[in-house]
């Protein structure tokens, strides 16, 4: 039986969620936000609190947790709040997208989110509290660690294997077989050929367009 949810953080990663989680027909009963949710009908209807300290009025035993946080380089907050609550005893939900393909023998951690289209192959594993976010692929038998977000349109290829906090830019590529450091960002479009260590930045390649000269010029 599906347990009812509390989602963390009214932005535009929390909103995805919502509206992920309302065609599933899944119970929200909160919402954690410092700041006002948007004015919008996605956020109606659900009761909104100010503090993490709320969270805590929940029995733990009763709901799961959905981080709505978003994921960028730099900012750790989601790792942040996951450890904080899974240490106090909370689960935080899976989130699969009804049209995101996910294969039987792939592994998905606690708080692992997949969002619409995305596709994970056989033998794939996604550590815990990580995205795979819209359109991105990860293909047969990769290894991709804790608080890892692969943006919208990453394609990583088979056998890839990724320490924890790795940012995969918008569009970035990866060959198979490479292994990723910890708190490695790779750029959006990248393409990734060998092996990253840990706390480097990848950037895409820069090309310098020439100007050509005709006859007569």
């Amino acid at each position: 039986m599906n347990k009812p949810l509390v989602i963390l953080g009214s932005g535009g990663h929390a909103g995805v969620l919502i509206d992920l989680l309302r065609q599933q027909s899944r119970a929200i009963l909160g919402l954690v936000s410092p700041e006002n949710p948007p004015a919008s009908n996605l956020f109606e209807n659900i009761p909104h609190f100010n503090s993490d300290e709320d969270i805590l009025s929940f029995d733990k035993d009763s709901i799961k947790l959905v981080n709505g946080i978003g994921s960028l380089p730099g900012n750790n907050l989601r790792a942040i709040l996951f450890q904080r609550f899974t240490k106090l005893g909370y689960k935080f939900e899976t989130v699969v997208a009804d049209n995101a393909t996910v294969s039987t023998y792939a592994k998905l951690g606690q708080g692992v989110q997949v969002m619409s289209g995305a596709i994970i192959q056989t033998g794939a594993v996604v550590g815990a509290n990580s995205i795979v976010n819209t359109g991105s692929i990860v293909e047969h038998d990769c290894n991709i660690g804790s608080d890892n977000h692969l943006a919208p349109g990453v394609t990583i290829s088979g056998q890839v294997k990724s320490s924890e906090n790795v940012h995969f830019g918008t569009g970035a590529s990866v060959i198979q077989s490479v292994i990723f450091g910890k708190n490695v960002v790779v750029g959006a479009g990248a393409t990734v050929t060998k092996d990253i260590p840990e706390n480097t930045i990848c950037y895409p390649a820069r090309i310098t367009k020439k100007a050509i000269k005709t006859d007569g010029a």
